[in-house]
């Protein structure tokens, strides 16, 4: 690398092409040499990177301290979550002012429900496991996952301490509240107990942090005698261990983009070796529940939008199944739970959701639906035996409300309401609005502001996803919080893109593979409705992506970079082509069904050129960005957004000043784990954000008027 030491320096780093060829085509990529985290010259590239970063924001540091303080300003530090009961106990987790991290308890079911505070002085509390213990003396921290055995005394967790998704897991006594000596390292997501409450299930990940064996361990014995009992060899697929919901059953899901297989061992004899429920069939996904001798099967075999389909355990190849619940043009059958006598669906359609419950015994269904604009979605229900349900209802303006849903009379009750302090819903809006794709497509938006935000365009923040099957849904928990923009006159707006499944998986097919462009298209479509409806202007439009979401941000910036004012993309997934090429770096192989197979694959190899951000960037002015990046992030390598950088400053030398890193050093995919340094860097973004967008004078007390009366703009299309 070659810099001043001066932090006013724009960092640049030495050029030294590297030359890659596939399919006959070669490109040049000059910062290759990044990936390489022993080269000498990369951590110094980084730190002069953050280094420049904060000169270059430093006038911003009383607004993020601002918005710092907003937000905890409307966010109850001290609480504790609604219990959860399992049995005869009931848990739950509480957070304290000043503790970064959340601490889960339990109490006898039957007790009072517990009160906010640190209840040291709670009779009934147990705390099973403080996080901000184990955190100690770790600059990171995630509990990945917990299972508690069948008599409810033992709680194995899994933790990452580095943010790599490498977990280390720890089984603990939660009468005595210490550890037992069993310690497994180098694990992954997932975690099962058998009947026993001797026998812990778990997985682990391949050098690519691919999952794909899970392993059988029995507690008090060293893990170097633990024994595996699955291993996926076709590097398409991850391998998940979990139970079934009544615990009758360990399963083993073993599942790529488009096909999906599922394997059991009786709890009761967690030695046996696993039996598959049906076996895999190319393009066709399947998962299960387990209700009195019978798989419940969500599959989309023969049925886009997925059916409902019940087998015996004793005979489930594909020739035993009855369908329960038929496809509907419209509507997807997106998630399967189970309690006695009732399947639960999450259902989405119509760029909205819902939960439907479903009487096995052939009586009538109930649908609960969202409020408009919002969402609904089950909550927790671990309880197999239970007389009602759990379900959340939120929007973008309205904070999660619990519900529970009484199945012998069909009433339901609020449990909950997340409390927000100085917070009025009734004086933000949001709605459901439709823009016009390229090709004549009509995209989904959510819109959300304050009521008395200033008649005329004014600034606005546009959020988008599209990849995966996973939809960008308007929820109180969606992005983290907005009210420092919306206090700000800011309108904060979902863009809802192909590759999601906002409107059914077609939506998901539709943004995937050669038909990525769509997703792209939709999120500028979305962009200029905004500014066409007279809600913003280019000079007042900022655009906002993570992961998948920043090659969202990359490639719409590429095709349109005037439509946006400022780009903040969280570490984008923006090097695409060269990382979807090679097969060792972590989860390649498994995304070949998502973004194409340029290796075996020309046309795969000329589509994904053909959009790939760093591939793509051109001699043009950028718009200011704000790219940020973490260091053991397993997912998107922190070369990514480094390169990206300096190509960008490269080729628009008029704006490489306005173009910024901020790579997070102890932490991966996801950012910082506590939450107050989480609380830190999301203000840093909105500040980012409000000066970018012009509103970072504005005061946040809502001054204006434009849309107080109305609840929006003439002309917008609103859903029912």
């Amino acid at each position: 690398m070659t810099t001043e030491d001066s932090e006013t320096t724009l960092p640049v780093a030495e050029r030294r092409p590297h030359h890659l060829t596939a399919h006959g085509d070669t490109r040049v990529d000059d910062w290759y040499w990044v990936r390489d985290r022993d080269d000498p010259a990369v951590m110094p590239l980084l730190e002069a990177e953050n280094a420049y970063t904060a000169a270059a924001t430093a006038h911003l540091d009383p607004l993020v301290d601002q918005v710092y303080r907003e937000i905890l300003g409307h966010t109850q530090l001290t609480d504790v979550s609604y219990p959860v009961p399992k049995g005869s106990w009931a848990y739950y987790s509480r957070t304290i002012e000043g503790a970064d991290y959340s601490v889960f308890c339990r109490r006898p079911f039957d007790a009072p429900l517990p009160e906010p505070g640190d209840g040291k002085d709670d009779p009934h509390e147990t705390v099973l496991l403080d996080e901000n213990e184990l955190a100690r003396g770790h600059e990171y921290l995630e509990v990945g996952d917990r299972a508690l055995t069948r008599d409810q005394r033992l709680l194995a967790y899994a933790a990452d301490f580095t943010g790599s998704e490498l977990m280390t897991i720890r089984i603990r006594d939660i009468e005595t509240g210490r550890d037992l000596d069993d310690v497994i390292e180098g694990a992954y997501y997932g975690l099962a107990f058998a009947a026993d409450n001797a026998t812990l299930f778990y997985t682990r990940p391949d050098e690519t942090r691919r999952p794909y064996q899970v392993w059988r361990h029995r507690l008090g014995t060293p893990p170097e005698a633990d024994e595996r009992v699955f291993e996926e060899e076709d590097e398409r697929f991850f391998v998940g261990v979990d139970t079934t919901k009544d615990e009758r059953f360990v399963v083993i899901e073993v599942e790529s983009s488009i096909t999906s297989e599922w394997h059991f061992i009786a709890a009761a004899t967690p030695d046996e070796a696993p039996q598959v429920v049906t076996p895999r069939r190319n393009d066709v996904l399947y998962s299960i529940e387990h209700h009195e001798g019978e798989w419940l099967i969500l599959s989309n075999d023969g049925a886009e939008n997925f059916s409902l389909w019940r087998a015996p355990v004793g005979n489930s190849s594909r020739e035993s199944w009855r369908l329960l619940v038929a496809e509907r043009d419209d509507v997807l059958l997106e998630h399967l739970d189970v309690i006695a006598g009732h399947a639960l669906i999450g259902e989405r359609g119509h760029a909205t959701t819902a939960v439907r419950v479903l009487p096995l015994d052939g009586g009538e269904p109930r649908l609960v639906e969202a409020p408009p604009a919002g969402t609904a979605f089950l909550a927790q229900n671990w309880q197999f035996s239970t007389p009602a349900i759990r379900y959340e209802t939120s929007t973008l303006v309205e904070p999660t409300t619990l519900h529970e849903l009484d199945l012998a009379t069909g009433q339901s009750r609020a449990l909950r309401r997340l409390p927000v302090p100085n917070y009025e819903p009734s004086a933000y809006r949001t709605e459901q609005a439709w823009a016009k794709s390229e090709d004549g497509t009509e995209v989904p938006i959510t819109l959300a502001w304050r009521a008395d935000r200033p008649s005329g365009p004014g600034p606005a923040l546009l959020y988008g996803y599209g990849a995966y099957g996973l939809s960008t849904d308007p929820s109180w928990r969606g992005h983290g919080p907005i009210h420092p923009l919306l206090d700000r006159g800011v309108l904060v707006v979902m863009a809802h893109v192909r590759g999601g499944e906002e409107l059914g998986r077609h939506w998901y097919l539709d943004g995937k593979l050669d038909k990525k462009r769509n997703s792209f298209q939709d999120f500028i479509a979305a962009a200029h409705f905004l500014v066409e409806e007279g809600w913003t202007t280019r000079q007042q439009l900022a655009a906002n992506g993570a992961s998948a979401g920043g090659l969202l941000m990359g490639a719409s910036v590429n095709l349109d970079p005037d439509a946006f004012a400022a780009v903040v993309a969280e570490v984008p997934f923006v090097d695409c082509l060269t990382t979807t090429l090679d097969a060792s770096l972590p989860l390649t192989t498994n995304e070949w069904e998502e973004w194409g197979d340029p290796v075996s694959s020309e046309d795969a190899y000329r589509w994904i050129r053909e959009y790939s951000p760093y591939d793509n960037v051109q001699e043009r002015r950028y718009p200011r960005m704000l790219v940020t990046g973490g260091l053991t992030d397993p997912r998107v390598g922190y070369f990514e957004p480094v390169k990206w950088v300096q190509k960008l400053r490269l080729l628009s030398p008029e704006s490489s000043s306005g173009i910024l890193l901020r790579m997070e050093l102890s932490a991966g995919h996801f950012g910082p784990s506590g939450r107050y340094d989480a609380w830190k860097r999301r203000a840093f973004l909105l500040a980012f954000v409000l000066d970018a967008t012009g509103a970072a004078a504005r005061d946040a007390d809502g001054r204006g008027g434009r849309h107080a009366d109305d609840g929006g703009v003439d002309g917008l299309k609103r859903t029912s």
